[in-house]
């Protein structure tokens, strides 16, 4: 089997379970949108912004680092998991401590707005310490069972997760209020205590999942002994904490706007702002869940394949690919997105007492176009990181980072008191496009590698081309979109068709 035909399968196999539970993930959100209040989902992408925040704090690079020195340390590799887990583990009983030490000021800064409710707000903080430190807890053991090749139980206990939130979810915002409306048995006792559209009942569903997780994974938790290698955790110390910064960066563009939003916009409109935000940011997601499925992928790819003499060009075919997948998918996103709005957020009308009343998230299609171009630009950033990864200069993805996080945080501090989430969504481009742009130019330098650039430039601005027109000359219009898309997604096939041929018929 040709080295390529492996990676599709490796990424095949380990983003599939990906997909296919964040696409369940995905079906929860117009739930959300009609089980609960405007403010209500702004309380909830808020509170979710600041634990993915946290998230990657928690974990400390210590998944890269893991997949990293089990290659450099294939004969010690029960020591490398010792060390990685026992630094998340260690890093995750500090983070608890000094919360739960503050944790009224916690619960204080996140409350906003005229009422104050200490009382919600410090179980929806109780929660989120529940979910953090038993996913931070998860993190080595998911490593480990890809590492070892084992993709049917990674994506089995992922997909569980997915279906116990899901059907805790659909038990406390609408069996439950069925049963006391209907007057079945226990209806009564239920009344007594059930608080309806209450935003406590989706943390809480999350957390009952996120335990469950960890009783799923004891078999590998178990396997952790208490032996350590000072001088090879050093070592993985000093490639990681770059990573940290990296991963955090990641997520400063991804989460930090909403809460950003959150705290500098007006208290009457704050809530309604991020709740329409972040549900018209659901579209984009599924250009961001291919991305995830291809780094759970490459990542274990990349560093088995190394030492091989062709690696470098086969990561410049891999990249020629990717490319023309997301392009592909972000045009196709577009085209649809008033079908994929009315499956997230209802119809963008809808008649109350004889009047024709518009769909307020409606109003936020607009941030669609740039967040998808921004998943597209962290995606090449992703397989361009390749090459500080394998040559350990894990720095430059502390220096890219760096700069990223920061054009977002001053970008999103100077615009969005006049853009609100406007500005958001295209700094989110702004600043992923330019680590993109950073990473190329300074891997080029330092880890030459020979991709198509000019191929995949040409990809990308006929792309940008079409959203453009699809979005914005036609307003929107589907059957225009779509026959733009069959368009390019046919002169993609007909300029690439020599090249898949003869991958096809390698063996």
């Amino acid at each position: 089997m040709s080295v390529l035909k492996k990676f599709a399968g490796d990424t095949a196999i380990y983003g599939l379970s990906t997909i296919l539970s964040r696409m369940i993930a995905f079906a929860l959100t117009p739930i959300y949108a009609r089980a609960l209040p405007v403010g209500g989902n702004g309380i909830f992408t808020a509170m979710y912004g600041y634990a993915a925040i946290i998230n990657p704090i928690l974990a400390f690079g210590m998944e890269t680092t893991f997949f990293r020195y089990l290659q450099k340390k294939n004969d010690n590799r029960q020591l490398v998991y010792n060390n990685a887990f026992g630094a998340v583990i260690a890093i995750s009983i500090v983070f608890l401590l000094f919360s739960l030490l503050f944790l009224n000021s916690i619960i204080d800064f996140m409350q906003t707005g005229d009422v104050k409710d200490h009382a919600d707000y410090a179980f929806y903080v109780k929660c989120f310490l529940t979910i953090l430190i038993t996913d931070a807890f998860c993190v080595i053991p998911f490593a480990k069972i890809r590492a070892e090749g084992r993709p049917i139980r990674f994506g089995t206990i992922k997909c569980l997760n997915i279906f116990i939130v899901v059907f805790f979810n659909v038990f406390f915002l609408f069996l439950i209020p069925m049963i006391i409306s209907h007057k079945l048995p226990g209806g009564e006792w239920m009344a007594s205590w059930y608080r309806p559209k209450w935003v406590g009942y989706v943390f809480l569903s999350n957390v009952i999942a996120s335990v469950c997780t960890i009783f799923l994974l004891l078999p590998e938790i178990l396997q952790l002994k208490l032996k350590f290698d000072l001088g090879m955790f050093r070592e993985m110390f000093v490639y990681s904490w770059p990573v940290l910064i990296a991963n955090i960066s990641f997520i400063i563009n991804e989460a930090l706007d909403k809460a950003m939003l959150k705290h500098m916009l007006p208290a009457s409109i704050s809530d309604q702002e991020v709740g329409i935000y972040g549900l018209c940011a659901k579209i984009a997601l599924f250009l961001s869940i291919f991305v995830q499925a291809f780094r759970l992928g490459a990542e274990p790819f990349f560093f088995n394949h190394s030492k091989n003499k062709n690696a470098k060009e086969t990561y410049a075919r891999i990249m020629n690919y990717f490319v023309i997948t997301v392009v592909i998918i972000a045009v196709a996103l577009v085209a649809n997105v008033n079908i994929l709005a009315t499956i997230i957020v209802g119809p963008e009308t809808r008649v109350v007492n004889n009047h024709v009343v518009q769909n307020i998230y409606w109003s936020g299609l607009g941030v669609v176009p740039p967040l998808v171009f921004g998943y597209l630009s962290l995606g090449i950033y992703m397989n361009l990181s390749v090459w500080y990864k394998l040559s350990d200069q894990t720095k430059y993805g502390l220096y890219i980072s760096g700069i990223g996080a920061v054009l977002t945080i001053v970008l999103n501090w100077i615009f969005i008191p006049k853009y609100s989430y406007m500005a958001s969504a295209w700094i989110s481009f702004v600043a992923y496009a330019g680590m993109m742009v950073m990473s190329y130019l300074w891997g080029q330098r330092n880890y030459p590698i020979p991709y198509q650039i000019k191929k995949n430039l040409a990809y990308i601005v006929a792309a940008i081309v079409i959203v453009f027109i699809s979005f914005s000359v036609f307003n929107r219009n589907m059957f225009i979109g779509n026959g733009l898309l069959i368009l390019f997604a046919l002169a993609a096939f007909y300029a690439e068709k020599k090249e898949l041929m003869a991958l096809l018929k390698k063996n």
